[in-house]
């Protein structure tokens, strides 16, 4: 026999939300994948009328009290849930009677079906990152053999001249190759592996906000939005440093027009915590969600699925690295980089794990 608390724990593992609705339309219970779907919590809606947690979802309210009043079960596809001032949920959800055993009510299990929409757009993330890795690094080790011998070329060279004019031609040659070694060396991103250890992410947030605003961006402001309860996490500080570092000055760039024609720009830094969610096929149990959020301009949709590839930039003076390395260093810590843009809201999310994929 299941006893209560480790049932409460299966369902809880469940992605799927469940609910268990009673005769009145009150909540009697949700798992944690309800609370993160629907963004309450447990503590606060249990007990209450169904409507009052969901007071835009009018449609499936009525369908549910048809349910109870006639016994029977249904099935809904692609329902469209309004949760006003969040976006819509696109989700399948089934309601099942229950009757027997003490037990009454409805039972209702909801899938989102935006989320296999997620893990599927994730899943092409990370394969585009590893391919991108792979031509890259290819192209590292072709490019800078030839380069060596070039440069060694011109040093010698530069040695049999007297005239000092052809000499300053030979320094050009070995700065151009020393130039080109650089951004072939940028374009690989740091060799080294993490060194896990445990850090607070909103320190680390921190450290970035103070580092962007030291470069002097008058008319730059910056907001807040932490998650006071969230734990540490196992990272490597200095690589996440850098790759917060790198998308949070993607967003000052984004925002220099407005900063210079004076009107408002602001950048968002928002943590939260996540449950049950899937990174690169290993299912995590909690993960560490931040938000860097601009009132830029918004992304291009024709660079939109792109953003992540080296060399891929919509600004004339970009060199197109500085999202793609975020993207290397934060899938070396277990976790991902996703984007959405529309004007006036971009939004660079961070999933980091708090937990490695075994203890998941």
């Amino acid at each position: 026999m299941i006893h209560p608390p480790q049932q409460t724990m299966l369902l809880d593992s469940l992605t799927t939300a469940v609910l268990h609705i009673d005769e009145q339309m009150r909540v009697c219970y949700m798992n944690a994948a309800a609370e993160d779907l629907f963004g309450v919590s447990a503590r606060q809606h249990t007990g209450q009328p169904l409507t009052s947690m969901l007071p835009h979802a009018a449609g499936m309210c009525r369908r549910l009290e048809q349910a109870l009043l006639h016994h029977e079960g249904c099935t809904e596809r692609e329902a469209r849930l309004s949760l006003g001032e969040r976006e819509p949920l696109i989700v399948d959800y089934t309601v099942t009677p229950l009757l027997g055993q003490g037990v009454s009510g409805l039972l209702v299990e909801i899938v989102h079906l935006d989320r296999q929409l997620r893990i599927s757009r994730e899943e092409n993330l990370i394969a585009q990152q590893q391919a991108s890795r792979a031509v890259v690094r290819g192209l590292a080790h072709e490019i800078k053999n030839p380069l060596g011998g070039l440069r060694g070329a011109a040093q010698l060279l530069s040695r049999e001249l007297d005239d000092p004019d052809l000499q300053e031609y030979t320094r050009i040659i070995m700065g151009e190759a020393d130039r080109l070694k650089q951004l072939v060396n940028n374009l690989l991103g740091p060799n080294r592996p993490p060194n896990k250890q445990a850090v607070n992410i909103h320190q680390l947030l921190d450290r970035v906000r103070t580092l962007v605003e030291a470069e002097g961006h008058d008319g730059l402001v910056f907001e807040s939005d932490y998650d006071p309860s969230l734990p540490e996490l196992q990272a490597d500080p200095d690589q996440l440093i850098q790759a917060l570092l790198n998308i949070v000055r993607n967003a000052v760039e984004a925002l220099a027009a407005q900063i210079q024609r004076g009107q408002p720009a602001r950048i968002l830094l928002r943590t939260r915590v996540q449950r049950q969610i899937t990174i690169a096929q290993h299912r995590h149990r909690l993960v560490v969600r931040v938000d860097v959020i601009d009132n830029g301009p918004g992304i291009p949709a024709e660079f939109l699925d792109n953003i992540f590839y080296p060399m891929v930039t919509g600004r004339a003076e970009g060199t197109g690295l500085g999202l793609s390395i975020a993207q290397d260093l934060v899938n070396r810590q277990g976790g991902l980089v996703e984007c959405t843009s529309k004007p006036g809201n971009t939004c660079f999310t961070l999933l980091l794990p708090l937990e490695s994929p075994h203890e998941s």
